[in-house]
């Protein structure tokens, strides 16, 4: 029964080796330090107990060395510990600027990922090792956690916000995927895996699952609730949306600037009076209730991919399609 717990986790990325060597390391001074505590303890105990008829011991004055000496050296010590602990954590909810971006979607109770190129999955994720991935997590409904063990893993799925995560897998192997968040009757049921890849077999794998890429399945949902009528070359109603995310920043009607990310585009879609660009009024109606999550990291991976002169032309400036005219059966009979 003792044998088949498992008390660590195999490690499966980059970022699971740097918290083991931080935890080890953490483990091992403070294990060291407690028991070097407990012995002296003991010791002291027992050495410099108080015998029958001793006379009662002398006035003890303090010493400042050794004071000074016990207070700086674990000082130093866990100091240590914090400037480490603090680069791992940086390291590990910054993600590189290669990093391949999936968006992954919480929702009771179930995973849902979509993958740059068009392919989707429920409860599964299929990576490539070696290559650094990078999480664009929300929900839909309540929150949700993300959590992969093997990759010592885990960021809050939100609701109504975007959330970042990144690993980098260093072997390829199945990995388990849990909800860590208690979110709901079928909690417990949220699992899923995580599937790391050979590069090459990554490749064959999106070749066997290509559906489209997410920004063309993005620009369908844009025609779909007509952005045109406003974001377009012949409107001046509202700001376009070319080379959005290169600009990096936007200019408000209040004078602030605030920097163009998911989170600004899903703001701009389900509240759109929260920033007004400058320049333009306040006439976007909200979408909340009507688009998806999914929907929305559609339309990011589309306006995030739209380049200068590539926004879609609209519809009712193109002529209705020439149809072959229709013949009286009665005259075709007299051909």
């Amino acid at each position: 029964m003792i044998a088949e717990i498992v008390w660590f986790p195999k490690d499966g990325s980059t970022t699971a080796r740097q918290v083991d060597a931080l935890l080890i390391a953490l483990t091992t001074v403070c294990g060291a330090v407690g028991l070097l505590v407990a012995v002296l303890l003991i010791y002291f105990a027992v050495h410099f107990r108080r015998r029958p008829d001793a006379p009662p011991p002398p006035r003890i004055t303090g010493s400042a060395p050794l004071e000074l000496a016990w207070t700086v050296t674990p000082l130093v010590i866990f100091l240590v510990f914090f400037v480490w602990g603090a680069k791992v954590y940086f390291a590990a909810y910054r993600a590189p600027d290669n990093a391949e971006l999936i968006y992954v979607v919480g929702k009771q109770w179930m995973w849902k990922v979509q993958h740059p190129k068009g392919q989707r999955e429920i409860n599964e994720l299929h990576v490539p090792v070696g290559r650094p991935i990078k999480i664009m997590l929300t929900s839909e409904d309540v929150i949700h956690s993300f959590f992969v063990p093997a990759f010592r893993i885990h960021m809050d799925a939100l609701p109504g916000r975007y959330t970042t995560v990144w690993f980098e897998a260093t072997r390829a192997d199945t990995h388990h995927l849990f909800c860590s968040q208690y979110c709901g009757t079928n909690h417990a049921g949220m699992v899923g895996r995580v599937v790391a890849m050979l590069p090459a077999d990554y490749e064959k794998w999106l070749r066997d699952h290509a559906e489209g890429s997410l920004a063309l399945q993005g620009r369908k949902t844009f025609l779909k609730y007509r952005c045109l009528s406003c974001h377009s070359p012949e409107s001046n109603r509202a700001p376009l949306l070319e080379d959005l995310f290169e600009r990096r920043t936007v200019r408000l009607q209040d004078g602030r600037e605030v920097p163009v990310d998911e989170e600004y585009i899903r703001e701009s879609i389900l509240n759109p009076s929260a920033k007004i660009v400058a320049g333009y009024e306040n006439i976007m109606p909200t979408f909340k209730g009507q688009v998806s999550a999914e929907e929305i990291n559609q339309l990011i991976a589309f306006i995030r991919s739209l380049k200068q002169g590539e926004t879609p032309n609209r519809v009712e400036d193109f002529p209705p399609p020439v149809t072959t005219p229709r013949i009286n059966p009665r005259e075709e009979r007299k051909r």
